[in-house]
């Protein structure tokens, strides 16, 4: 009775003005049925009536209708938009809300954002799908997982959130082997699966914002100016310094794990980490490994 009652107000909001017979017709029951719904309705505060005579019918009071009583065409717009958006995550029935929304409120929705969960190749849609299925579910997840060390270990948690930060996925979750809010790279996620026992959602959500186990380091770095470009588009303005001679000093604040090390070493001859000395050998060790790659020892060179 209640989908019938909403789909009533829906439709009367859609078209204006209806038949008893119509709606009958439409939830195919007899129109006595849908007098009583209108009672129903008129009981519960919904301004809902009937009109006599030529283009007659049941109809709602011009003040009732959403898009003239509460909300402006822009809020409207805004709703769409994020409306649009819930296509990449697939959420169940976006479409069949955006259409009705649509022609509701008699506008058709600016698609002026895109968002791809997924890795140019594809390969980690699946495992975006999964987590968020797990999340609308409640549903308890297991994952091998990487820590910095590359050290791996089987998870068991509770899902609560997807995240997007600083060019990188992470996962909100309560860890059951931690029995503490966790914040996992979804990177380093493996093997993941979902099980069949449901969660309690816990009401003390306080995050982690990032793993206790992998501390900031100040990584200071500098960066021949040629790489202006580059710098800008990866630092923070409060971590870059321009030096006297043109070039830059980055103190750059990071979790120190292979990504960053990929950072650093995509700047190639361009960039030279000053400190800290540990990262510094880290680095040349690095690169010393990368160049027995491709120099043979008979070879004249490094």
């Amino acid at each position: 009775m209640i989908n019938r009652l909403l789909g009533m107000i829906y439709i009367l909001m859609k078209q204006g003005t209806v038949t008893a017979a119509e709606l009958a017709e439409r939830f195919e029951v007899s129109a006595r049925t849908i007098y009583r719904d209108l009672d129903t309705l008129s009981a519960a505060g919904i301004p809902v009536y009937a009109r006599k005579g030529k283009n007659g019918g049941i109809c709602l009071t011009e003040q009732f209708v959403l898009n003239k009583m509460l909300i402006t065409k822009e809020e409207q717009q805004e709703i769409l938009s994020g409306l649009i958006s819930l296509r990449e995550t697939r959420a169940e029935g976006e479409e069949n809300i955006l259409q009705k929304l649509g022609e509701f409120f008699k506008t058709d929705p600016v698609d002026w954002l895109a968002i791809d969960l997924s890795d140019w190749s594809g390969s980690r849609k699946q495992l975006y799908e999964n987590i968020k299925n797990a999340i609308l579910a409640r549903r308890m997840i297991q994952f091998d997982y990487y820590g910095r060390n590359g050290q791996m270990s089987r998870r068991t948690v509770e899902p609560v959130q997807l995240l997007f930060k600083e060019y990188t996925w992470y996962l909100k979750a309560f860890c059951r082997e931690r029995n503490a809010w966790r914040t996992f790279k979804l990177f380093r996620m493996k093997r993941l699966e979902v099980m069949d026992e449901i969660f309690i959602p816990r009401k003390a959500c306080i995050y982690e914002e990032r793993d206790p186990d992998e501390p900031f380091t100040l990584i200071d770095i500098w960066i021949d100016k040629k790489e202006a470009y580059r710098i800008y588009d990866r630092f923070e303005e409060d971590e870059i310094e321009i030096l006297p001679d043109g070039n830059f000093m980055v103190h750059m604040h990071a979790s120190v794990d292979d990504w960053v090390y990929g950072v650093i070493l995509g700047f190639g001859p361009s960039a030279e980490v000053i400190a800290p000395d540990g990262i510094r050998k880290e680095i040349r060790r690095r690169i010393r490994d990368m160049a027995e790659r491709y120099y043979s020892s008979e070879e004249e060179g490094i």
